[in-house]
């Protein structure tokens, strides 16, 4: 399973977004091993457009991700910095399965 979030945030709050999702990518390595791919992006256009790109290994894993002490933080600080909700989707994998 593989999750795209778009998030916008409000002027000057781009460095507290860095931070946070710096906590929680730190979370995921040390806590998650069935989170493959956590990873940050910024826009080259617009520096107050990130995306986030998760790759989780089954619903499970996804589920422990989204359950987690350290995303219920990141949403209370996500709260207070973005402009707007967030745009997640959600996708599964074509070409691995047989």
């Amino acid at each position: 399973m593989t999750v795209v979030a778009k998030l916008k945030v409000k002027a000057g709050q781009e460095d507290a977004l860095i931070a946070g999702m710096r906590k929680m990518i730190a979370h995921v390595k040390a806590n998650e091993p069935n989170t493959k791919t956590y990873v940050l992006y910024r826009s080259s256009k617009d520096p107050s457009q990130f995306l986030v790109y998760e790759v989780y290994a089954d619903q499970a894993a996804f589920a422990t991700h989204g359950g987690s002490d350290a995303m219920r933080e990141f949403f209370t600080l996500a709260g207070t910095l973005l402009d707007g909700r967030a745009e997640i989707e959600m996708y599964e994998e074509v070409d691995g399965k047989h």
